[in-house]
């Protein structure tokens, strides 16, 4: 969810091979329990609808249980499961690895003051997303691997979008439980429905709207036009602003909050 020039959506020839292998007989299903479990301990929504989490009191036990989740995910041989368990373990995998991340370096008032390098961009910009956090399947990932070259590319959805937490209050919020291969296409909705429709999507203003700049660092995602964009907020918009969005509205701007997401 990140707008930095490696935020591509051409699939990078050494990854795009690898990534894109399935195996549509394997009956093999991922246990996504501690990752669900950290999420309902944790993860809260506030009046504004946004998810936080008491980063400064996750417990010294349950940072542990995150970072064997995590390694528990990058010991999975991804390639050999059914394409719908592949992507609810990249989703889950970018959310909990950008919550650890966090809770690394915390305290910090954005995710962009965690300057990991990875980048001649990153070095200047600063976060996380270039770094080469973990290894799958002897490969070296980033947070900016998983999204750009792995679930932007194969999966084509821009659903996808309303899944990934990068832990700013202006991004789609954490689902307060884990995707799995038969909830995350009903996840993705309802994280849509919740984003488009409060306060961090979409704002209305007399005849024209301001909207995340999520739908701006990603057009070619959301149909590439100003009218594919706001048709596509119409699919998830409810009650006035989804009449708003059927008259003839113009695109003012658009709008980003970078604070963390943080429940003190």
């Amino acid at each position: 969810m990140v707008p930095t020039a490696t935020a591509h959506a051409q699939p990078v020839p050494d990854l795009w091979p690898r990534w894109t292998k399935h195996d549509e007989t394997s009956r093999a299903t991922l246990d996504h329990t501690a990752w669900s479990a950290f999420l309902a301990r944790y993860a809260m929504a506030g009046a504004d609808g946004v998810v936080r989490l008491p980063y400064g009191r996750v417990t010294a036990e349950d940072r542990q249980a995150l970072a064997s989740y995590v390694a528990a995910l990058q010991g999975t041989p991804v390639s050999s499961l059914a394409r719908a368990e592949q992507l609810a373990y990249w989703i889950n995998f970018y959310n909990a690895l950008t919550v650890k991340v966090v809770l690394d370096r915390y305290p910090v008032k954005s995710i962009r003051d965690i300057s990991l390098g990875g980048s001649i961009t990153a070095t200047f910009l600063g976060g996380p997303w270039d770094a080469k956090l973990v290894r799958i399947e002897g490969e070296q990932l980033s947070l900016n691997d998983m999204e750009h070259r792995i679930l932007r590319p194969i999966w084509r959805n821009a659903r996808v979008h309303y899944a990934l937490n990068c832990a700013s209050v202006g991004c789609p919020s954490l689902r307060t439980i884990a995707f799995t291969a038969t909830n995350t296409s009903g996840l993705m909705d309802r994280a849509g429905r919740d984003f488009v429709n409060g306060p961090h999507g979409v704002r209305r203003q007399d005849a024209s709207i301001w909207i995340s700049s999520i739908y701006r660092w990603f057009r070619d995602d959301f149909g590439g036009t100003d009218s594919a964009v706001v048709a596509h907020l119409g699919g998830f918009a409810e009650g006035d602003l989804a009449a708003a969005l059927a008259r003839d509205v113009r695109i003012q701007g658009d709008f980003y909050d970078w604070s963390l997401n943080d429940q003190p």
